[in-house]
């Protein structure tokens, strides 16, 4: 169905006016091979909006892939999930548990779609979608074909993958393929999970979701796309040279040798809870969420970004680097280096 002079502010959880060209809802995967590619100009496949602000109106095709469909197939240890890119994740997460298949409860309640969930490999509480992620089916728009794409060949990194870079605008995610292994090993070592003690899956659910509520405005209430910003990742030598000054300061070891730090906390120490320009906000609860409080603009917004950018660099020396895809007249745009 393709529809034309939309509004895209109630198809992003940021909720900024903005109007697109051009529309084109998607039912089935068959119907993206009807689409003219080469006629089309610019274009964005847009999901569930939880991950994606329109700084203003697009000139350009908003490609909505609502492809509905799980297929769970029974092996000796472990289940096999097809999903279809227009699952809701979290509604995903519920259903495995329902059904006694546990695994992603630590990734409750992250909004979205699924068909999103690997172009930044989402994750939450010690958890990334790389963990389980088998395969996404892929279309590629220079053959018309759909491919298949292997766990290598996503290249997933922190909130990265290959669909952020070699694959970018090259195609659209049709299904995601999970393998959730019998044996259950519970992920506890995040603050709010390492106080549990023999949970079963449902109790770490029950607990994420909590912690996950307490901590970030509901977008029907406060429009947000929840964590405005990746955490940041440096050596050992920069995190110990930092503990020395902040010795309370949270952080997480990777499997590489560097330290992920917590920038909602970078932030708060900044003193930038509550802080409002125009109509946009820092969060009064977690820093790590910028809000649309005020009948907000993308100007307001870009200038809250910069200026918690800026003063977290004057203060730590770090580049905070945005989680969300900042989209602007014609396409995605990166915030200015800091100088």
């Amino acid at each position: 169905m393709t529809a034309t002079n939309n509004s895209l502010q109630s198809l992003s959880t940021f909720a900024l006016p903005a109007m697109a060209d051009t529309l084109i809802h998607l039912d089935q995967p068959e119907q993206l091979s009807t689409i003219d590619f080469q006629s089309l100009g610019a274009f964005y496949v847009l999901g569930g909006g939880s991950n994606s602000i329109f700084l203003k109106d697009y000139s350009g095709t908003i490609i909505q892939p609502d492809f509905k469909g799980i297929v769970v197939d029974e092996l000796e240890h472990s289940w096999m999930l097809h999903v279809a890119a227009g699952e809701n994740w979290h509604q995903l997460v519920c259903y495995c548990l329902e059904r006694n298949m546990p695994g992603l409860e630590n990734l409750a309640l992250i909004p979205g779609n699924c068909g999103a969930a690997p172009i930044q490999n989402i994750g939450a509480y010690g958890v990334e979608l790389a963990k389980f992620c088998q395969y996404v089916d892929w279309f590629e728009i220079a053959t018309g074909n759909i491919r298949r794409l292997s766990l290598q060949e996503c290249q997933f990194g922190y909130r990265d993958s290959v669909f952020k870079h070699a694959l970018k605008n090259k195609g659209i995610i049709v299904a995601i393929g999970l393998e959730l292994p019998k044996q259950w090993q519970p992920e506890l070592s995040y603050p709010g999970l390492s106080e549990l003690h023999q949970p079963t899956p449902k109790q770490v659910f029950d607990t994420v979701v909590a912690i996950r509520q307490s901590k970030l405005p509901n977008p029907d209430e406060i429009p947000n796309v929840g964590s405005f910003f990746k955490n940041p990742v440096v050596d050992k030598q920069r995190y110990q040279r930092m503990v020395t000054d902040y010795p309370g300061m949270p952080a997480f070891p990777q499997p590489d040798g560097l330290v992920k730090l917590a920038a909602g906390w970078l932030i708060d120490q900044c003193g930038l809870k509550g802080k409002k320009i125009g109509g946009a906000a820092v969060h009064h609860r977690q820093a790590l969420v910028l809000t649309n409080v005020d009948n907000c603009n993308g100007q307001d917004l870009l200038d809250l970004a910069n200026h918690v950018r800026s003063t977290v660099y004057e203060t730590f020396a770090i580049t905070l680097e945005p989680e969300v895809r900042l989209i602007g007249q014609t396409g995605e745009i990166t915030l200015e280096p800091i100088v």
